[in-house]
């Protein structure tokens, strides 16, 4: 299933993937009868919440350069003297 989502990114949740993969191994009537139903809840949970982990990380990186950014603006700014 999700052949996309086994990626370096997405190894939090491999454990998980392979969990349902396995289930849906065990045969399409098992399957559309919603044996895999608890598996795929735990893979789309999981993803969300490493998704908003790396969202996360990502807005503190994105804040901390656009303060280094302004920063350096003002540095600038100051020894030109326009303040």
């Amino acid at each position: 299933m999700h052949p996309h989502l086994h990626t370096k990114d997405n190894f939090e949740c491999e454990d998980v993937m392979v969990a349902l993969e396995e289930c849906h191994a065990k045969g399409f009537l098992h399957k559309s009868l919603g044996g895999c139903n608890d598996a795929k809840i735990k893979v789309n949970e999981c993803l969300k919440g490493a998704r908003a982990r790396r969202t996360e990380a990502n807005r503190a990186a994105a804040k901390a350069k656009r303060e280094e950014r302004e920063n350096r603006i003002k540095e600038l700014n100051k020894s030109l003297g326009l303040d």
